[in-house]
């Protein structure tokens, strides 16, 4: 993609596509360029060691895994501290403080590692969304040289296209 401010394409189909946002300036989509070097460095920060253990914490603590494991472990707690497995081994007497403690911090990170694994999440719906929108771009380019080719009315098909665009936006409001 050029980024020249104002020297006219001398294509007719890029033309028409340069037209299409209202100035003919010379430029086709000129954030593209812009924000891949982002996306790049938001692909490498997925990537790492930290985020993979992250995501592991956060697959194990939704998995029913994680449940079963926390209801023998909550069991065993209040089984032992009701003194029904024997007074003497009792530590944490009801309205057992301890466990309430241990389990509040492990909320405060479990918590903590869900909110790290969505925004990576998000960083990698970033990443789809930007491959999709340079996918869209050159889709709508071939479309345009591929029309101009073929003959076909550029501005018929753009009054068309916004057309529909408006009659489903309509449709959905409804």
């Amino acid at each position: 993609m050029s980024n020249r401010t104002s020297a006219p394409t001398t294509c007719p189909a890029c033309r028409t596509i340069d037209r299409a946002d209202g100035v003919e300036d010379g430029r086709l989509y000129p954030v593209v360029a812009k924000r891949i070097r982002h996306e790049i460095a938001v692909v490498r920060k997925i990537r790492t060691e930290q985020n993979r253990l992250t995501d592991g914490i956060t697959n194990f603590a939704g998995s029913m895994s994680f449940v079963y494991l926390h209801t023998v472990w909550f069991g065993a707690w209040v089984l032992l501290n009701l003194g029904l497995l024997g007074a003497s081994l009792a530590f944490d007497r009801f309205p057992f403080g301890l466990l309430t403690m241990i389990v509040s911090l492990e909320a405060i990170f479990l918590s903590t590692f869900v909110m790290i694994s969505q925004n990576r999440q998000a960083g990698r719906a970033d990443v789809r969304s930007e491959l999709d929108f340079e996918n869209n771009i050159r889709g709508e380019i071939w479309a345009v040289h591929i029309g101009h080719a073929l003959g076909i009315d550029a501005d018929h098909v753009e009054e068309t296209v916004r057309d529909a665009i408006k009659g489903y936006r309509e449709m959905e409001q409804v």
